[in-house]
C-alpha cells in the first residue's frame, strides 16, 4: 500500500518540475533587462555630464558617445529648481515641460538628461507581442551640484498641474486594424499604457522612458489550421497521459487487493489442513451439552504397589 500514494503523486510532480524553470526563466529575463537598462542610464548620465565644459543655465548640450553606442543620442540641460517650477521649459527636444514641476529631494540646481535610444530601443525596452513605432525617449533628473559626479541617483521628478507633453517626431505608421498606444517605462520596471492625445503626442506626470507601440500583427492573427491541429494534439496527449495514469493506479490497486485476498485464502487453507491432520474426538451428551469423549485410553492406569514383590 506504500506504492499507491507515491504513484498518485507522480503526475502532479511532473507538472511541478516542468513549470518552475519556465517561471524562473521569465522572471530572470525581465530582471536582467531592467538591470541592463539601469546600467545604461548610469552610463549615459556620465557622458551627458561630460558635455558641460562651460555650462550655461537653460541651454541644452549634446553629449558625445563612444562608437559602441552609435545610434543613441543624449543631451543635458542645467536648470535652477525655482526657475523650472515657476517657468517650465518651453521645448527640450521632444519634451514640453509645464509650470509646476517639482523634484524630490529638493536641490538648488538640477540637470535634465535627455535620451533617444534609436535602434537600441528594442534591446533595452522590448514588450512581448508589441512593436515599437517610435524610438524610446528618456527624460531623467539629477543633482547638478557636482558636474563631474558619476552613478548619481535620479531625483523624483514630477509635474503637479499640467502634464509633460512628448511630441514624437519620427513615428512609423501603425498597421491596418491596430491602435497605437503610448507606453511609459518607470525606473522600477513597471509599464503603463495610455492613449495618444493628438497626433503623435503622449502625456506624462513623471520621468522615465517613453515610446509609441502597437500590438504585433503576428500575435493578433487567428491561428492557422495547422496550429489548431497541433494544439488539439497536445491537448489529447495530456488527456491520454492523465487517463493512462489513472488506469495504472486503478490496476495497481486491483493487484494489491487481489494479492491480499490470495494471501488470506492461502492462510485459511493452511488452517483447515492443520485441523484435518489432528485426531477427531467423539462427542457425547452430558446433560444438555455435548462434550468430546475419548473412546480408547492409550495408557492403562496401574498402581505402584502392583510391581512390588
Amino acid at each position: 500500500m506504500v506504492l499507491l500514494p507515491s504513484l498518485a503523486m507522480l503526475f502532479p510532480l511532473m507538472f511541478l518540475f516542468c513549470l518552475p524553470p519556465l517561471m524562473a526563466q521569465s522572471i530572470s529575463t525581465n530582471s536582467s533587462s531592467r538591470s541592463a537598462a539601469r546600467a545604461l542610464d548610469a552610463l549615459l548620465q556620465d557622458y551627458a555630464y561630460r558635455a558641460f565644459l562651460h555650462p550655461r543655465t537653460g541651454v541644452p548640450y549634446d553629449g558625445v558617445l563612444p562608437s559602441n553606442l552609435s545610434g543613441i543620442k543624449i543631451a543635458a540641460m542645467r536648470l535652477r529648481s525655482g526657475s523650472l517650477r515657476s517657468k517650465g521649459v518651453k521645448m527640450y527636444r521632444e519634451f514640453e515641460i509645464p509650470i509646476g514641476v517639482v523634484e524630490q529631494p529638493y536641490v538648488e540646481r538640477l540637470v535634465l538628461v535627455y535620451q533617444n535610444l534609436g535602434n537600441w530601443s528594442m534591446l533595452y525596452y522590448s514588450l512581448p507581442n508589441c512593436t515599437n513605432l517610435a524610438p524610446v525617449l528618456g527624460l531623467l533628473a539629477y543633482d547638478a551640484s557636482n558636474l563631474s559626479a558619476t552613478n548619481l541617483p535620479e531625483l523624483d521628478f514630477r509635474a503637479f498641474g499640467d502634464p509633460i507633453k512628448i511630441r514624437f517626431s519620427n513615428v512609423q505608421s501603425a498597421p491596418d486594424g491596430s491602435v497605437p498606444k503610448c507606453v511609459w517605462f518607470d525606473l522600477h520596471g513597471l509599464v503603463n499604457f495610455s492613449n495618444l492625445t493628438s497626433g503623435n503626442e503622449c502625456l506624462t506626470f513623471q520621468q522615465g522612458h517613453f515610446s509609441i507601440v502597437t500590438e504585433s500583427i503576428s500575435s493578433s492573427r487567428p491561428p492557422s489550421r495547422g496550429e489548431e491541429k497541433k494544439g488539439h494534439r497536445k491537448v489529447w496527449i495530456i488527456i491520454a497521459s492523465v487517463l493512462g495514469g489513472l488506469a495504472l493506479l486503478a490496476l495497481l490497486a486491483f493487484l494489491v487487493l487481489w494479492a491480499r485476498k490470495c494471501k488470506q485464502r492461502k492462510k485459511m487453507q493452511e488452517m483447515e489442513k492443520a485441523a484435518e491432520v489432528g485426531e477427531a474426538l467423539h462427542m457425547t451428551s452430558v446433560g444438555d451439552t455435548k462434550a468430546p469423549m475419548a473412546t480408547i485410553t492409550r495408557t492403562q492406569p496401574a498402581l505402584e504397589n502392583e510391581y512390588v514383590p
